[in-house]
């Protein structure tokens, strides 16, 4: 009967039964990590891309709006050239993870930090105040009676011929 009794296993009792819930622990820890890294994963992917997607929307504007006018002065070519770079810069960015794809190494975070200081850059070519989005203030991102520097009493969005036009439903705006 002496030799079934380890008293080894006895004095190593309370460290069998640390490490045992360890390796679940760590196991179960593993799971839960995971799940919560992949939803964290998507909410500040959200961010991130609603943040670039509104810098790439306000440069695409601008853009449209430069389009149409084909004003050739300084101050134009100098947002025109802006809006390039911009957009160029927001082209570079990726839009998988790059941890998982096989490549060169993207710093995100610069990336951001150039196509941010682009933005800023636009935006006082312009005359426009910058919306910087990032840092979750309550800015509704919307100026109401933006000036172009060229003229600044002329307002971008004129109705000049629309106000008298119809709409299907018979109203009028």
């Amino acid at each position: 009967m002496a030799e079934a009794f380890d008293l080894e296993q006895l004095v190593h009792l309370e460290q069998t039964f640390y490490d045992a819930g360890y390796e679940d622990g760590f196991a179960h820890g593993r799971i839960h990590g995971l799940i919560e890294g992949r939803a964290l994963g998507r909410e500040k992917g959200f961010e991130i891309w609603e943040e670039i997607g509104f810098y790439e929307g306000f440069a695409l504007t601008w853009q449209s709006i430069y389009e149409q006018r084909g004003d050739g002065d300084q101050l134009s070519l100098r947002a025109v050239h802006h809006i390039r770079h911009l957009l160029d810069l927001i082209r570079q960015f990726p839009t998988v993870n790059p941890s998982a794809s096989s490549g060169a190494e993207i710093d995100v975070s610069k990336l951001q930090r150039q196509i941010r200081s682009r933005y800023k850059a636009l935006c006082a070519s312009l005359g426009v105040r910058p919306t910087l989005r990032a840092s979750g203030g309550d800015d509704a991102g919307v100026e109401e009676g933006i000036a172009t520097p060229q003229n600044p009493n002329r307002t971008v969005w004129a109705l000049e011929g629309d106000t008298k036009r119809q709409t299907p439903q018979g109203l009028s705006f």
